[in-house]
């Protein structure tokens, strides 16, 4: 490949029989995208994460024992840049139904995964063929919120380690918290958490450290708001420093979905699906939020987003248009212009860029 190409996967809601993860080549150049491989086999591969060492793969499987019958599982999955292939090692059950986030410790040692129904954190090792081991913690979440029909129970969103992995940040949409767990890399175990609780109702799903470290901003998923935080590296404490709205005041029904900070740490990205468009804040030298628009997504329901590595295109997974798209971005007043490439995507809901 050339020096301008990037491998990036898609993942999607798709059954066992169908392609679910697409391995593709990205132009960070001309802002072409294209698939090179498909793979099929997993049921609801909607998240999926690289390992730092540029080989392995890892997805959900999105299932409920309860609903379906199928527990909820992790795989772990093998990929060759030339030819652009993928094949499986092996899979772990998640610990809880319908797994939505993973995430890897910056050693590529321990993999996180959030049981968004079940409203657990599981903590699985990364073995060093890269197949994944018994779950080393897995953490229940209890409680409720004021939505009867989104809070009934816990709901852990993500679960992401802190830049200094030393913490692991855990968003519940389901109880309005902020989890904060010390993490023993030597264990594999959850320590000492702290709570931040969000705003009554607010739904606390992604959220983004700032490059700087010094903060982090949190997206809300059921009232559409974006929370900044000061975050405090040495305890893993956060204080809330401003919440702003992401949609304008005429916008139909709309629950936020994806959030990502622009390489150079100047601008905040966040996806309202039902509004179906990107929202646009400045970064401010102190952290805070302005409002810089509101422009389309380029389909429906962006469920998830990327910013390529030079921070030229933002590439957005739209789930109900069953396709990734790639937006330019601008300097002027529109900061995101119109698609200017796209494939299909089954269901399309999560884009991760290998990094170089």
């Amino acid at each position: 490949m050339i020096a301008s190409q990037h491998v990036l996967f898609v993942g999607g809601y798709a059954l066992a029989d169908q392609a679910g993860i697409h391995g593709c080549i990205f132009d960070d150049l001309t802002g072409e995208l294209t698939v090179r491989s498909s793979f099929a086999g997993i049921v609801n591969p909607s998240f999926l994460s690289v390992h730092p060492n540029g080989h392995w793969l890892y997805a959900v499987s999105e299932t409920s024992e309860q609903i379906e019958g199928i527990p909820g599982a992790v795989w772990a999955l093998r990929y060759t840049d030339e030819p652009l292939s993928i094949e499986p090692i092996n899979q772990q059950l998640s610990g809880g139904d319908l797994p939505c986030h993973l995430d890897i410790n910056a050693k590529g040692e321990w993999l996180l995964v959030s049981n968004y129904g079940s409203g657990s954190v599981g903590v699985l090792p990364i073995l060093p063929d890269g197949a994944l081991g018994e779950m080393t913690d897995l953490i229940q979440h209890y409680g409720s919120g004021p939505n009867s029909e989104r809070q009934e129970g816990p709901h852990t969103h993500s679960a992401t380690f802190s830049p200094d992995q030393r913490y692991v940040m855990v968003a519940d949409l389901g109880i309005d918290t902020l989890v904060v767990y010390s993490f023993d890399e030597s264990t594999g175990r959850l320590h000492e958490p702290t709570h931040t609780s969000t705003r009554s109702g607010a739904g606390p799903r992604f959220k983004a450290f700032h490059p700087g470290g010094q903060h982090v901003y949190v997206d809300n998923e059921l009232d559409n708001t974006v929370a900044v935080y000061e975050y405090d590296a040495e305890s893993g404490r956060l204080r809330e420093l401003q919440i702003i709205e992401t949609l304008p005041a005429d916008a139909p029904e709309s629950k936020i979905a994806g959030i990502q900070i622009s390489p150079a740490g100047d601008r905040l990205y966040v996806s309202n699906r039902g509004h179906d468009s990107i929202c646009i804040f400045e970064i401010g030298s102190d952290g805070l939020l302005t409002l810089h628009s509101i422009r389309p997504c380029g389909g429906r329901c962006p469920r998830h987003i990327a910013i390529s590595p030079s921070g030229r295109f933002l590439l957005v997974a739209n789930q109900e248009s069953d396709e990734v798209v790639v937006l330019p971005v601008l300097d002027g007043v529109e900061g995101l212009g119109a698609p200017i490439s796209r494939i299909k995507a089954l269901g399309a809901s999560c884009v991760h860029f290998v990094k170089g």
